[in-house]
Formats: structure tokens, sequence, C-alpha cells
């Protein structure tokens, strides 16, 4: 990941945001706190070089936006939209996210760091280069989805789901397992020996295979 002003402390980011987020905007080098995002409608708006400081992002209406260069610190809420959008080069820790619609998105360079997202919908998504890192992934949908040098570090991933998604060098070898669906569509991913025994009556079930003991 190249070095941008994304990695620049809250203090060292232009200035504090003033005012209300609204459709198509273009928002540069800004910083947004708490509640300046919560069941905002900026869809189709532009986010460049900013960083969301602590935001409630419940019911926030950001489909179609761009985010580049920019910082996500400890976002938390449930509901929020994020579908068709485009994040390069972002990075998102310590996240308490539920519910978010991110089908159709598409992620380039982008970091997840810690936290925990419920119900995360990357349906149909495009991932590029992505990291999650010590995080909780519960229900997570990449039904569909496009993956290619995508890791999961540390993370733990409970039933996620991921029927016709298509694989390139995603690595799950040091992420926990628990329930995934869509097993027949890990072609392209690496997983630990471990992992396989751990699965293999998953794989098995999925498959239609009978196991005689």
């Amino acid at each position: 990941m190249r070095e941008t002003a994304w990695m620049a402390t809250p203090d060292e980011v232009a200035a504090d945001f003033d005012g209300v987020l609204e459709p198509d905007g273009v928002y540069d080098e800004v910083r947004l706190r708490g509640d300046d995002v919560v069941r905002a409608d900026a869809e189709g708006s532009r986010f460049l070089d900013c960083v969301l400081d602590t935001c409630d992002l419940t019911e926030a209406k950001l489909g179609r936006t761009h985010w580049v260069d920019t910082r996500l610190d400890r976002p938390r809420g449930v509901g929020t939209d994020l579908s068709d959008a485009s994040l390069q080069d972002v990075e998102v820790s310590g996240a308490r996210l539920g519910a978010c619609a991110a089908y159709g998105s598409s992620w380039l360079r982008v970091t997840v760091r810690g936290g925990k997202l419920d119900f995360l919908n990357l349906r149909a998504a495009t991932l590029t280069d992505v990291r999650f890192e010590d995080c909780v992934l519960v229900e997570p949908d990449f039904a569909g989805a496009r993956l290619k040098g995508v890791t999961f570090s540390g993370c733990v991933l409970e039933r996620p789901e991921w029927s016709n998604a298509t694989l390139t060098k995603v690595d799950l070898s040091e992420a926990r397992l628990l329930a995934p669906q869509g097993l027949t569509s890990l072609r392209g991913a690496t997983v630990s020996r471990v992992q396989l025994i751990e699965l293999a009556d998953a794989f098995a079930d999925q498959l239609g295979i009978a196991v005689r003991d």
C-alpha cells in the first residue's frame, strides 16, 4: 500500500467537518466525528484524504460513494448502505458494524483491522489486495464476489457464505472458519492442513458424499 495522506493522524488532517453531508458531494481532507454520518444521505459522494473518527454510521446512505486515501477509526452502527461503493487505499480499524450492505462494491488495497462486523453483505463485490487482520466476521456474505490477493490473518469467520465466489490467491490459512457455507466455491483459496481436516465433514456434506464410520 502506497504512502499517502490517509496515514496521517487525525490532527494532521486539514479541518473538522462543519456542515451536513449531501448527495454527490466532494469532501477533501476533512475529519468527521461522532454523529456526523448517522442517517446521512451522501449517495454518490467522494471522500478524499479524510478521517472518520469514531463515527456512527447507523442507516447512513453511502451507496455509490468513492473513498480514496481515507481512514475510518472505530466506526460503529447498523444498517449502513455502501452498495456499489468504491474503496481505494482505505484503512478501517476497530469497527463495530452490523448489517452493512456493501454488495456490488469495489475494494482495492483496503485493510480491515480489528473489530467485529456482523452480517457484512459483499455479494457480487470485487476485492483486490485486501487484508482482514484480527477481526471477527459473523455471517459475511461473499456469494458471487470476486476476491484476488485477499488475506484473513488472525480472523474468525462465522458461517461465511462462499457460493459462486471466484477466488484467486485468497489466504484463509490463518483464519478460524466456523460452519462455512459454499465450500465447493473455495477453488483458488489456501487453507492449512489442520483446517482441511476440520472441514472434511462439511466438505463431504456439501458435496453430497456419504461418509461411513
